[in-house]
């Protein structure tokens, strides 16, 4: 049998606990949380038993469970358990909930079980920024899109109004390009537009086809270009251009040229010669 893994963290930024238990056959007791849990099984099959309900669950299953359900869980298929879940006190899910919505309220999941649910791999993301200790923007902004996803799905229908918000978009623009190199949160882009957090994300994204933090990343790309093409080192040229370290500015590179920082330096040393 793999050796058990138990990891916590919490995330100040956001107020939210993320939980990694791998490799597990542990049987849980009927018990309940003071708080939202938000879960996913990566590996395993389990039965489940929730509010005198019960659920055959596996990989592709999000768990939805609000403050006080009781529920019970154990293995079915002889196999280990990998799983993740975020937890989310009332008071932070109702900041976020206004954040969204403009209404001041708890939301209720209408069903703990969502099968095979396509918000998997939003909350897997997320899961995985939280346990890397991120503190960017792209953080922030999965979180949002997650709760109202949720919210939409598995909730009561919500029925919001987006205002004509270009100029608060372009202040947004102007105010990213004006400071990629620095560090931006999402409560600063919410500021400079004057618009809650998911108002400016929705808008900023329906407008501009992009969310703010792939702008972001995608001004702080180009400058390194220009950086390289005049012969500065990718390590240099990721520090200059806002990068947190290395690996996040090559990865990004790549994705958005289609080539390591350095392959594309090398194209400009190359006519040098």
């Amino acid at each position: 049998m793999k050796q058990e893994e138990r990891t916590v963290c919490f995330d100040d930024e956001l107020g939210i606990e993320a939980y990694r238990f791998k490799g597990i056959m542990q049987k849980f007791p009927n018990h309940f949380h003071e708080y939202y849990v938000i879960g996913f099984i990566e590996s395993g099959r389990r039965h489940l038993s929730c509010k005198n309900k019960e659920y055959t669950i596996g990989p592709g299953d999000i768990l939805l469970f609000n403050p006080r359900d009781n529920h019970t869980c154990e293995q079915i298929d002889g196999k280990t358990l990998d799983y993740r879940c975020i937890s989310i006190k009332p008071e932070v899910m109702s900041d976020t909930v206004y954040e969204i919505t403009g209404k001041n309220y708890l939301p209720e999941f209408s069903q703990n079980v969502a099968y095979q649910s396509e918000q998997v791999q939003l909350l897997k993301e997320l899961h995985q920024m939280l346990l890397e200790q991120r503190t960017d923007l792209a953080k922030q902004e999965t979180f949002y899109f997650l709760i109202a996803q949720l919210l939409v799905f598995y909730t009561e229908p919500i029925k919001t109004e987006i205002a004509n918000v270009s100029e608060a978009v372009q202040r947004v623009c102007t105010y990213i390009e004006g400071n990629f190199t620095t560090l931006i949160t999402l409560g600063d882009l919410s500021k400079v537009a004057g618009l809650n957090k998911y108002t400016l994300l929705r808008s900023f994204t329906k407008e501009r086809g992009i969310t703010p933090y792939q702008y972001l990343e995608t001004i702080r790309v180009n400058y390194a270009k220009r950086l390289l093409e005049k012969g500065v080192e990718p390590i240099e040229a990721a520090g200059q251009a806002g990068f947190t370290d290395q690996s996040h500015f090559t990865k990004f590179f790549k994705n958005f040229i289609g080539t390591t920082p350095k392959q594309y330096q090398n194209i400009f040393a190359d006519k040098d010669k």
